[in-house]
């Protein structure tokens, strides 16, 4: 349940990335919220009376979901896009190649494999590796794999030209002199 509602928490947020768990839940609660609408509108339907007023109002909390439940669901598959190392512009590629016949099946199959797709490693270009928090801070050669035993960050040097140069642990970013806040993601460190 918490990886649904971290999607409705990040409603139109199509930077960064997003792990296969946080984008599965999500299409999960999302099919289970949409069959519970769905179960509530043929309720009505089975009340229709002559005027077919019951039926257009028990489908209106259904029409209302799926409309707001859009944008996050493309925001959460341009960020599963963006863990694998993949342009959202793909995405948006996939879904206009899904509406022609043949091409179609081919584009919806791409496009299934890419979602189930591992994270990749490390840092992209999208930004740290959501699976593996920790190695954010660690230089790219060590990135995507599990720290073995305890985790202590690479040393940073005391002094590069006059000022001290770390590392963010959420994201990476080079701090630059005696700042405890990271201007990349605002983490206090």
């Amino acid at each position: 349940m918490e990886w649904y509602l971290m999607v409705w928490r990040k409603y139109a947020e199509f930077d960064g990335r997003s792990r296969r768990s946080e984008y599965w839940m999500f299409v999960l609660f999302n099919l289970l919220v949409t069959l519970g609408l769905c179960v509530l509108a043929g309720i009505g339907f089975a009340f229709l009376r002559e005027d077919g007023a019951v039926v257009a109002v028990s489908f209106i909390p259904l029409a209302l979901y799926v409309l707001a439940a859009i944008i996050p669901s493309v925001s959460v598959a341009v960020r599963r896009f963006h863990d694998i190392g993949k342009s959202g512009w793909m995405l948006l590629l996939l879904i206009v190649l899904g509406a022609i016949p043949l091409l179609g099946l081919v584009a919806s199959i791409v496009q299934l494999v890419f979602l189930c797709t591992d994270s990749d490693p490390g840092i992209n270009q999208y930004g740290p590796n959501p699976k593996f928090p920790e190695l954010a801070g660690m230089p790219v050669g060590y990135a995507g794999f599990p720290p073995t035993g305890n985790f202590a960050p690479p040393p940073q040097p005391p002094f590069m030209g006059g000022t001290s140069v770390r590392f963010c642990t959420r994201c990476g970013a080079s701090m630059s002199g005696a700042s405890t806040v990271c201007g990349g993601c605002g983490a206090s460190i």
